[in-house]
């Protein structure tokens, strides 16, 4: 079975491995048929890591994924061969304390695909998972769709997680890669109608316009806190950052009114942020941490299958299984206008 690895900083290469195999009665074995780049891949690429999360070499990286069944396990009834599915990455263990109470994103025995030291990632031509986390969506959604739900979820959690309450508030979104834009879709589908966008690409501003933001801010030419009190002289309800970046945060904090949300989504590259807490306490700011999705899979399938959103509207690329590092290459560079890419086996 043909798979790509990274064997060092920035190289991937092709490799050959077993064929995997179905192991436990609700296993089942999936052709994987599309794989988006996730910016978490792009830190495993250049960085070697994510925290904690050190990778040792060669590392089979990717999670993002759709795919057709092509073996079943016996005792397995959710999905049937052929079946075109969406597959959750996180495979929780469904007896600690965290699920017990409804929370199997921070399960304490979670393995995740294409994370050091836990599964394989989805960059080969099969994988096995167990069937709770495969969601049928043949005729529903094309194999690009299907993959592209799982960034999709995250900004929905993330949305959710701020518990907007009136479609009326004042947002905005430190950057405008797939998770920002993601949860820009995912505000204009609630009615939430008054985002803005602060992204340093103008190609990225761009896309964010076309996707419906209301104003758009480059922090890298304008005063992020000046341009935001120009439109809203209250400041705003509820930020999100998506960008990982310590001035996203910082600026977060100041264009935020008392009482106002922040929620935290993107991934720093050094693991952690600084933060003013003489203006947060003042503000009596809430900080909201989002750690992948937790029960958004099927919510975003609807959102897409009913047209609320257009989700290959973030895609900008597309590659063949045999341009993978070329596409990570691309993305990591923010290359020819690079937003999502997806590799297509």
């Amino acid at each position: 079975m043909k798979k790509i690895v990274l064997t060092s900083i920035r190289k991937m290469e092709p490799t050959v491995g077993d064929e995997p195999k179905i192991e436990k009665p609700t296993d089942v074995k999936i052709k994987v048929s599309v794989v988006g780049v996730c910016g978490s891949d792009i830190h495993y690429y250049s960085e070697g890591k994510i925290g904690s999360q050190v990778v040792k070499y060669p590392f089979p990286v990717g999670h993002e994924c759709s795919g057709i069944i092509e073996e079943i396990g016996e005792e397995v009834s959710r999905v049937k061969v052929g079946d075109l599915v969406v597959i959750d990455p996180s495979v929780h263990c469904g007896e600690c304390d965290q699920c017990r109470g409804g929370r199997p994103h921070t399960c304490r025995n979670n393995k995740f695909l294409g994370c050091p030291g836990q599964l394989d990632g989805c960059l080969a031509e099969s994988i096995v998972m167990p069937e709770f986390t495969c969601f049928p969506v043949t005729g529903k959604l094309s194999k690009t769709q299907a993959a592209l739900i799982e960034p999709l979820s995250i900004g929905v959690y993330a949305v959710n997680l701020a518990n907007i309450s009136d479609i009326k508030i004042s947002a905005g979104i430190f950057g405008a890669g797939p998770i920002g834009i993601s949860i820009l879709m995912k505000l204009l589908a609630e009615g939430v109608s008054n985002v803005g966008t602060i992204e340093p690409l103008e190609y990225r501003l761009k896309k964010a316009s076309e996707i419906g933001a209301s104003y758009l801010i480059n922090p890298e030419k304008e005063d992020v806190e000046t341009e935001v009190q120009k439109r809203e002289e209250l400041l705003l309800d509820v930020v999100f950052e998506a960008s990982g970046e310590q001035e996203a945060v910082s600026n977060a904090i100041k264009i935020l009114k008392p009482g106002g949300k922040l929620v935290l989504v993107g991934i720093p590259p050094s693991a952690e942020y600084a933060f003013n807490m003489d203006l947060m306490r003042r503000k009596e700011l809430t900080v909201i941490n989002v750690r992948r999705q937790n029960h958004c899979v099927e919510e975003a399938i609807d959102l897409v299958v009913s047209g609320k959103i257009d989700v290959e509207k973030m895609v900008t690329h597309n590659f063949s299984f045999d341009e993978t590092p070329v596409a990570f290459d691309i993305v990591e560079g923010y290359k020819d206008g690079a937003i999502k890419a997806m590799i297509n086996l």
